[in-house]
């Protein structure tokens, strides 16, 4: 590096040190959250390797799950009917009511709006033909990367069941990786389903046997240890329901702390666990048909307390169980609060839950991540979430300037970054960490 640009850094630096006034703040951290390449920390997307499990385009987006809980509320249509549609049939029909006839004003339909305008559609009878046109063109390749920079994230954390008859296979064939996906090992087929699926790990040579009886729980770590050498995930996961308890003395318990927690403990892997799921309160419309409950969280007590060791990533759906998650995390170092997660996945709570994490565990934990289950998703959500804590990081550094402190803009990009990056891939690989900080 010549003296130029030496110079040149060391009076960026400076400058960025220099104390900042109250109203600079707000412009400061608006810039700072635009460049931050964030790490998506959960999401349902995949790799290109993975196929069709990828969704992505125009009629994905009009035919999620959440906008099909909106057509039974406004359109006539009955479930049965409109599943007996095609998958072009539903999105005309989602497009239709919710944005022709209606306004697109709740969350879901205002975001596919967003996404329409940044990619040059309108909301209009003619919007749909040519969003169709347009995708059709793509290559999945280059439109991922399009998609990525639109929304200023680096890479997308997966959602990646080795039981699903699909993906295991594409995993076992040799799925080529791509860097800008993360892998993680799902468990709820293992542990919410045990009695459905352990034949399948039967199948492919694993000594399980389904009362989990003889040398069922060392198989299944031999199972994980053969995912996790297959996958390299940065975490394995499970979503549970309202009812979830620990310790219990069911397969869910046995399987739990017998098999998953001494695995994550043996590949240094953190567990997700995302708590307060009521399954399928209205089969009838499908993905769409689960409903929320507020969990005991003294099982994520119990947890932590007995594994001091393993680490827990924890996101909980209820807003009741909010406050009670800040109280845990700051008596548990190897507790990670993350997200707002689907149903707290709107302004109002975001702006609520956020602030109060901040005022509890000041920058130690993840706000947020996508949940997306469409590629183009990520553009609106990643959107929201910068509208909706530019205004909060704002007052938060307002009020520490007012209260005596100096406030410069490497404070806040270094705040930004921890809550966005760093508290990920400490939490997620500390070792790895480590050893990258010993190396500079």
């Amino acid at each position: 590096m010549n003296r130029m640009s030496t110079q040149s850094l060391e009076q960026s630096a400076a400058a960025g040190a220099e104390p900042l006034k109250s109203p600079q703040i707000s412009t400061v951290v608006r810039d700072e959250l635009q460049d931050v390449p964030i790490i998506d920390v959960h999401t349902h997307l995949f790799m290109p390797s993975l196929g069709k499990l990828g969704l992505w385009g125009i009629d994905e987006l009009l035919t999620y799950h959440y906008l099909e809980a909106e057509i039974f509320r406004f359109s006539g249509i009955q479930p049965e009917e409109y599943w007996r549609l095609t998958k072009r049939e539903q999105a005309d029909l989602i497009w239709r009511t919710l944005f022709l006839e209606n306004a697109p004003i709740s969350e879901a339909t205002r975001g596919v709006a967003y996404v329409m305008r940044e990619l040059g559609f309108e909301i209009s009878e003619s919007g749909l033909r040519e969003a169709r046109e347009f995708f059709a063109q793509q290559d999945l390749g280059s439109h991922i990367g399009r998609v990525f920079a639109m929304a200023g994230i680096s890479e997308a954390v997966m959602t990646n069941d080795p039981l699903d008859p699909e993906e295991g296979s594409l995993w076992e064939g040799g799925a080529t990786p791509d860097s800008r996906f993360r892998a993680v090992l799902r468990l709820d087929r293992i542990l919410n389903k045990w009695d459905q699926h352990w034949q399948a790990l039967l199948a492919k040579g694993y000594k399980v046997e389904q009362g989990l009886g003889g040398a069922t729980l060392a198989e299944v770590r031999r199972f994980l240890a053969d995912w996790c050498a297959r996958m390299k995930p940065v975490y394995m996961a499970c979503s549970l329901p309202d009812t979830f308890q620990f310790p219990e003395e069911s397969v869910r318990g046995t399987l739990l702390q017998g098999g998953v927690i001494p695995s994550c403990r043996e590949h240094d892997l953190p567990l997700s666990l995302m708590i307060g799921v009521r399954y399928q309160v209205n089969p009838k419309i499908r993905l769409a048909g689960d409903a929320v409950g507020k969990a005991d969280l003294r099982s994520l007590e119990h947890l932590c307390a007995q594994f001091p060791e393993n680490r827990f990533l924890t996101s909980v759906l209820s807003r009741e169980n909010q406050h009670e998650l800040c109280v845990y995390a700051r008596k548990f170092a190897n507790l990670m609060p993350f997200g707002c997660w689907w149903f707290l996945n709107n302004p109002s709570i975001v702006e609520e839950v956020t602030r109060e994490r901040l005022e509890m565990l000041g920058a130690s934990f993840i706000p947020q991540h996508s949940d997306a289950r469409v590629l183009e998703q990520v553009i609106y959500k990643w959107r929201n979430t910068r509208r909706t804590l530019g205004p909060i990081l704002t007052n938060t550094f307002q009020l520490l300037a007012e209260d005596g402190a100096i406030v410069t803009r490497v404070q806040i990009r270094d705040t930004i970054q921890r809550l966005f990056r760093t508290n990920f891939e400490r939490f997620a690989a500390p070792a790895q960490v480590s050893v990258q900080k010993s190396a500079s």
